[in-house]
């Protein structure tokens, strides 16, 4: 069940996520949504296994929109130098 909390507020901080970055990225709501899955798990993960966070709380949820903007980046950064070459 905890993984499928994840899952959620994944949905929720890709939204997140992609308001905190900055410029305009024509992408979509599914990019996002993977996206912000994709760092709230990661989040999670980590964050879990050293002990930094809980399962639950405000700190857990501000890692997981961390995670989802630091992947948002990476996926600018890769996707933007492969469309001006």
């Amino acid at each position: 069940m905890h993984w499928l909390w994840v899952f959620i507020v994944g949905l929720v901080v890709g939204i997140i996520a992609k308001a905190l970055t900055p410029g305009k990225e024509a992408m979509g709501f599914i990019i996002t949504a993977i996206l912000g899955i994709a760092g709230s798990f990661l989040s999670t993960y980590i964050g879990e296994k050293l002990g930094w966070w809980g399962e639950t709380g405000l700190v857990h949820f501000l890692g997981s929109i961390g995670g989802a903007v630091i992947l948002l980046a990476i996926y600018h950064f890769l996707f933007r130098r492969n469309a001006s070459t």
